[in-house]
């Protein structure tokens, strides 16, 4: 389910349309809001910023210092938000953001705000519409502050009590071995205990304490769900070889699918179970990580699926040397 295709290029716009909205709303009738502020890994100030911009409300985003891809950095500065960047990690952003929201007139805009999951919950409508109303056996997502995860929940469950649809799919959870907090809970008896994540490849997920955790738990719970991780060596490789299908995958999409793979070599999904993984951001916002990889120049993973560039002389026979390394001529 491509949800990178979007005006910012993550699933987070669909949350940030309905949150910015209904904020233009109250400024208009009654006032008292300044600003909407964020913390952010980066698509979500990336869609704060360009929401806020259209709705011409002044926007304000705290950032980790040096972890997240300047693609995404770039799209707040360009919409004209107020960039804070922070030497701390999101956590930590996390923690600032709620302390200044509560002495000053600006507005929450992170997934623990009820309106951000009210747009997110709409990618389950779009997958059973896309399915003639036929739910999937299993949704895979990627987890870090792990909003979406409740939001698709809810969204199917409103679909069963409406009778728009007869069952509830379950769900999948994919965390990065360096920041995951919900499978460490799940394998201890979903006891949670919050950790400082180490750095991933997925920085958007990158989160050791998620402000919806315990929402996202009782999900879990209630469709029977499983959590699962990836390495960055496995994020990347599966990633890579996604790509070679003619998708342009970020690396967050990457965890998932390594999750998938996992699932179903262990027999958890079988194979004839419909089942959809859900790519949260587009790869171009990730060109750093892609390139590096292609150049096997990550020291996290060594680039199994590496498509590396030929460089040589601009010289008839040798461009036609390598080819026929590589294609039959």
């Amino acid at each position: 389910k491509q949800c990178g295709n979007s005006h910012t290029g993550s699933f987070k716009d669909l949350g940030m349309t309905v949150l910015v909205s209904q904020v233009n709303h109250v400024i208009k009738k009654q006032g008292g809001i300044k600003a909407v502020g964020c913390a952010s890994t980066g698509d979500t100030s990336a869609a704060l910023a360009a929401y806020c911009a259209a709705a011409g409300i002044p926007s304000i985003v705290f950032l980790p210092a040096d972890k997240i891809s300047l693609a995404q950095l770039v799209q707040p500065i360009a919409n004209g938000s107020i960039v804070v960047s922070l030497d701390t990690d999101f956590d930590g952003c996390m923690k600032l953001i709620q302390e200044v929201v509560e002495e000053y007139p600006i507005y929450l805009a992170n997934s623990m705000n009820s309106l951000r999951l009210e747009g997110q919950k709409t990618v389950s409508i779009e997958v059973a519409q896309q399915f003639d109303w036929e739910v999937p056996d299993w949704i895979v997502v990627p987890g870090g502050n792990l909003g979406n995860v409740y939001a698709f929940y809810k969204g199917f469950k409103m679909m069963k009590d409406l009778g728009l649809t007869t069952r509830m799919p379950r769900l999948v959870v994919a965390q990065a071995h360096n920041a995951n907090p919900l499978y460490s809970a799940y394998k201890n008896s979903w006891n949670f205990q919050p950790m400082v994540a180490e750095r991933t490849l997925a920085s958007a997920i990158q989160i050791g304490d998620p402000v919806s955790v315990h929402r996202a738990i009782r999900a879990l719970k209630a469709c029977d769900g499983v959590v699962g991780e990836a390495t960055e060596e496995e994020l990347m490789d599966v990633g890579a070889r996604a790509d070679r299908t003619g998708m342009f995958n970020c690396p967050h999409t990457g965890v998932a699918l390594a999750v998938l793979e996992k699932l179903r070599n262990d027999g958890t999904i079988g194979a004839n179970d419909r089942t959809v993984v859900v790519s949260t951001a587009h790869g171009l916002k990730f060109t750093d990580s892609k390139i590096a990889y292609h150049e096997r120049k990550l020291h996290q993973a060594k680039g199994n699926h590496a498509n590396t560039v030929i460089r040589i002389p601009a010289q008839s026979d040798r461009v036609i040397d390598e080819l026929r390394k590589r294609v039959e001529l």
